[in-house]
């Protein structure tokens, strides 16, 4: 039943990313919103992949 909570730290990076990228992006002059765009980018997929295998922890097995 606890198998998927090691995967938190996944969700709260994610969301970590997020919250950074966003304001980032549109806060930073041209060749630097880039970064902070893939930023939020792998914040998603970090988040998505996080709330997925805490739900269901051997998805991928």
């Amino acid at each position: 039943m606890y198998a998927g909570l090691k995967y938190i730290p996944l969700i709260i990076a994610g969301i970590g990313a997020i919250g950074w990228g966003l304001p980032a992006a549109h806060r930073l002059r041209r060749p630097l919103d880039i970064g902070a765009s893939l930023a939020v980018l792998v914040g998603v997929v970090l988040t998505a992949m996080g709330i997925l295998l805490t739900i269901l922890p051997h998805f991928f097995r």
